[in-house]
């Protein structure tokens, strides 16, 4: 097996968080070699992961920083050198490590002889199958996503409809996406998940895939709530969609919500291990072209997709909220039982608006669990 090098801090890397189940909010360096687990870190951090089990902490005032200072070692440039040092110590002669690993780190280090590849597949596979800490934080968050979902649920059933204006009012003040975006926010807070945004988007807006959207509901349009909290304790994610309409939906939206829950149906009944999620995309991809809809499996190369359905089926979640294994146009390996996965079918037209409807599933040994329990319903 190949010896590992990571560094970074357990906030921003997903890969290392994997390794380190602890909130660390400066760079430090984790090895594997010949089959144990090393960390080199300051003093600050070493409490905390001296009894993180098969993990051997190496500090840097064992490592010699108040010595590389009194050299001239510029302090920014410390790291450089405590991880030379550091290698040497484990005797790491060549590693694999992630694609985001520091390109100034790689640098010194191969300068100094060590030998680092990247290997960004491997490092995708080795956090595919959650481990137990990491569900418990993922059905946390989705939770939480519930929680949020029924409080818009909520809003979106006591706003009336102000004829004159055309929008929706609550309490009379304007019901705006930023208004339920705030409420969303207070949910998240009170279930200790974070996010940094997520999307409340109506009419026009709902048919651009990422337009987080803004300004007031308005009566009969379609009104998409997609959220992707965070748990804090974890660090892993979770990842819903549902689609609303208060008064009269049009009969265009009544039909790709029927269309769009089918699909979501039949992708969830088609998830088991060893199933690519290229195959299951195109399953659904069939059913919207068989009612006349573009998908990227008709729209000519190159072009950009606006109408129809313009996304993929779905991602895996955990760490970061979107990563392996894919569900869309690349064939990628299998599914696996501990894969988690979003599916979320969705049908758009420019003007009009669109409509998407997104779970969360855990891939076990012979099918799958739904992590959602949340209705479809397009009545609030």
């Amino acid at each position: 097996m190949a010896d590992v090098l990571i560094y970074g801090d357990t906030i921003r890397s997903p890969e290392l968080r994997h390794e380190i189940p602890l909130t660390i909010p400066d760079g430090f360096l984790y090895a594997e070699h010949d089959g144990r687990r090393y960390v080199a870190v300051s003093g600050l951090e070493v409490p905390r992961l001296r009894d993180l089990d098969s993990l051997e902490v190496l500090s840097w005032d064992r490592l010699g920083w108040e010595e590389l200072l009194a050299d001239g070692v510029d302090r920014e440039e410390l790291y450089l050198h405590i991880a030379e040092r550091a290698c040497g110590v484990i005797g790491l002669k060549t590693a694999i490590v992630p694609a985001a690993f520091p390109v100034e780190l790689a640098d010194h280090l191969r300068a100094a002889g060590v030998e680092l590849a990247p290997a960004r597949g491997t490092f995708a596979e080795r956090r595919r199958v959650k481990n137990e800490a990491e569900l418990a934080g993922i059905r946390r968050a989705q939770r939480a996503a519930e929680a949020a979902m029924d409080a818009v649920r909520d809003l979106l059933r006591r706003a009336q409809v102000h004829s004159e204006s055309n929008s929706l009012l609550l309490d009379g003040e304007a019901l705006t996406s930023e208004r339920i975006k705030r409420a969303i926010g207070d949910v998240f807070a009170a279930h200790d998940v974070a996010a940094d945004e997520f999307i409340v988007s109506h009419g026009p807006q709902s048919a651009i895939g990422h337009e987080m959207g803004s300004g007031t509901l308005a009566p009969n349009e379609p009104i998409v709530i997609d959220l992707w909290p965070r748990d804090r304790e974890t660090s892993c994610f979770a990842d819903m969609t549902r689609t609303y309409c208060v008064g009269t939906p049009p009969d265009e939206l009544v039909e790709i919500h029927r269309l769009v829950r089918q699909a979501l149906e039949e992708a969830i009944a088609a998830i088991k291990p060893g199933v690519s999620g290229h195959t299951v995309f195109r399953g659904t991809c069939e059913l919207f072209q068989e009612h006349g809809y573009k998908t990227q499996l008709t729209k000519d190369m190159g072009e950009v997709l606006e109408e129809g359905f313009i996304h993929g089926l779905g991602h895996g979640v955990g760490l970061e909220v979107h990563e392996e294994p894919g569900l869309g146009l690349a064939v990628g390996r299998p599914l696996v039982a501990g894969d988690v996965v979003t599916v979320e079918p969705g049908l758009y037209r420019p003007g009009f608006g669109g409509c998407r409807l997104e779970d969360l599933l855990l891939v076990t040994e012979d099918g799958a669990e739904n992590l959602t329990s949340f209705p479809y319903d397009l009545e609030p």
